[in-house]
């Protein structure tokens, strides 16, 4: 069965950033000649807000109904492409009672496995892709719709085609699920 799959990604937030690697990358992604490219829907160019992100993702899906929302990010600090595994509201050091962590119901070791530049992380982070997770995975808890968050690295000539490889191979797998 192949699912329909809704693609968010962001646009910059600092005013020296050119773009931002998970808009190049769903941009790239476009370009190549996938057989599933009929299945996926692109929401390009979240602000980078805490509570727009959300607010305009989940009126898209709600518009679209896909099977599956994989959202991107940029990860300045990263040289792999990440699957995160949860997210968390809260910060445990101020307030270790208003910790919350929602996890992913994908199979995230089986969909990164043998992917030579695809890792999994357990840190979201603490800004807008953590919030725009964590707010997604809440929704999917009401409507059994899986999410999953994808940090992508930034793009150079060296790392961009290897990256783009891993996340198709990703979006393979998630459509043939």
């Amino acid at each position: 069965m192949t699912r329909k799959i809704l693609l968010t990604s962001f646009t910059t937030w600092k005013p020296e950033q050119p773009s931002n690697s998970s808009d190049d990358l769903l941009a790239d992604l476009l370009q190549c000649d996938l057989d599933f490219l009929d299945s996926l829907h692109v929401l390009r160019r979240l602000p980078v807000d805490f509570e727009q992100a959300p607010k305009l993702a989940i009126a898209h899906i709600q518009q679209v109904q896909p099977d599956l929302v994989v959202c991107c990010g940029m990860a300045e600090t990263r040289d792999r492409l990440t699957l995160e595994v949860q997210a968390v509201q809260g910060d445990s050091q101020s307030d270790p009672h208003g910790h919350r962590i929602l996890k992913t119901s994908l199979d995230l070791p089986r969909l990164a496995a043998d992917l030579p530049h695809t890792d999994l992380s357990y840190d979201a982070g603490r800004f807008v892709c953590n919030a725009l997770y964590f707010s997604l995975l809440e929704h999917a808890q009401t409507t059994q719709r899986p999410c999953l968050f994808v940090h992508i690295p930034v793009l150079t000539p060296a790392n961009r085609l290897p990256i783009l490889q891993d996340f198709c191979q990703v979006l393979h797998r998630l459509i043939h699920l």
